[in-house]
């Protein structure tokens, strides 16, 4: 009896030894989507398929470390990913990487590793000195035959695909094609002892940064992790969830936010403080029509229950968790009405006077015009008279107030 004591007593003192563990926050995480599984009425698949190519991917990070991992997903995929090898290194420019900055990622200690439908994987942490504010490349040569379907479409960043062979570990890479999208990314992760958390954002294209100008990094959280680094506010990562043409809530591009809001927020390692901006899609796709389904309308007061959900289950987490206001739409170059900004309005002025969220940045008032309320100002105007041009990102990341992320739950 005294032995199984004692067995027991060591068996519930080893979780003790996970307080030793490293802790990860993620320094970059794009969110992931089912690409069009059909092709489309012209029958061209815009989805392609590759085998035995590499993909040389380019992150660029905004928290630094001393040790690093990635994620990988091939969550909707339609067959295993099988990655034959995969490196990491420091990007020197275009394709190439500083050649003594290469690292060979592992899994379970195989150089080699196959997701199969829906799964997601970590690569095996490894010792590396991880800038700040740099550009990673992530190299895969994808062995067998596999269609991007997992992929965050809008990545305003021009990423690499070799002709056929293992290119992974080469210096001097040379590209086959360039693609604007990343593939089978879930995030990546890195240990940094001084860091405090990671803020992540979680929108639609404003956040996802549209028609701001390619290879740049000019998206307003671009912006905003930028100027941490830079200041003497806590040390702290930002995390871009946002997915162009995404809603709040239902099926637009991607999942919903509220459907989505577990993986792409309370997931993300060391997450401590959260930013919402999105409604818009639901509320000029969702306005009623003759034709239209009575249960696809959405009123002010769908989008405003949505935000308490989500309120609630950041702070089941001990999350801090803001609102921001909704930019402008009017004079949009897609179909809208009065009722629309009108909702919006309405919208804007609850998540200003309601305090449910923990606290409020109103883009709305940084970026309208003043003679015309409903529109933005022309210079933060990209052109479509919906997404922010560089000029505007900038003054919705410089105009975000970075005490904020001083805030804890109590």
């Amino acid at each position: 009896m005294r032995r199984l004591i004692a067995v027991a007593l060591t068996l519930v003192a080893l979780p003790l030894c996970a307080q030793q563990h490293p802790h990860w926050i993620a320094t970059w995480a794009p969110s992931q989507f089912a690409a069009a599984p059909i092709p489309p009425l012209d029958g061209i698949d815009r989805v392609p398929t590759y085998v035995d190519r590499t993909i040389r991917q380019i992150v660029h990070t905004t928290l630094g470390g001393d040790s690093i991992r990635v994620r990988f997903t091939n969550e909707y995929g339609e067959r295993p990913l099988v990655i034959g090898s995969a490196h990491i290194a420091l990007r020197e420019s275009g394709a190439d990487i500083r050649a003594a900055s290469d690292k060979p990622l592992t899994f379970s200690g195989r150089t080699f590793v196959t997701l199969r439908p829906g799964a997601v994987m970590f690569s095996d942490p490894i010792a590396y000195a991880v800038p700040a504010l740099t550009d990673l490349t992530i190299s895969l040569w994808v062995k067998d035959t596999i269609r991007t379907t997992t992929r965050h479409a809008l990545g305003l960043q021009t990423n690499y695909v070799s002709a056929h062979g293992d290119f992974s570990a080469a210096a001097h890479f040379v590209a086959d094609t360039t693609i604007a999208y990343w593939l089978w990314l879930a995030g990546v992760d890195v240990v940094n002892s001084k860091a405090t958390g990671a803020i992540v954002t979680i929108g639609n294209s404003i956040t996802d940064g549209y028609n701001s100008t390619p290879d740049s990094n000019s998206r307003w959280p671009d912006v905003l992790a930028r100027r941490l680094l830079a200041s003497r506010e806590p040390l702290k990562s930002v995390v871009n969830a946002g997915i162009s043409a995404n809603r709040v809530l239902s099926f637009g591009t991607g999942p919903s936010a509220l459907a989505r809001f577990d993986r792409d927020v309370l997931m993300q390692p060391g997450v401590t403080h959260v930013i919402v901006l999105e409604a818009i899609n639901d509320l000029y796709r969702g306005t009623a029509t003759a034709t239209a389904d009575a249960r696809d309308t959405v009123g002010a007061q769908d989008i405003i229950d949505a935000y308490h959900q989500m309120i609630t289950r950041a702070h089941d987490r001990g999350l801090v968790i803001f609102g921001a206001t909704l930019t402008g739409i009017g004079g949009m170059n897609r179909p809208t009405s009065p009722a629309v900004d009108a909702k919006r309005r309405t919208i804007n002025e609850w998540i200003r006077t309601s305090r449910a969220f923990d606290g409020v940045i109103d883009f709305d008032a940084i970026t309208r015009d003043p003679s015309q309320p409903d529109r933005m100002l022309p210079l933060y105007d990209s052109g479509d008279h919906l997404h922010p041009s560089d000029a505007g990102y900038k003054a919705m990341g410089e105009a975000i107030d970075l005490k904020l992320f001083s805030l804890k739950r109590p």
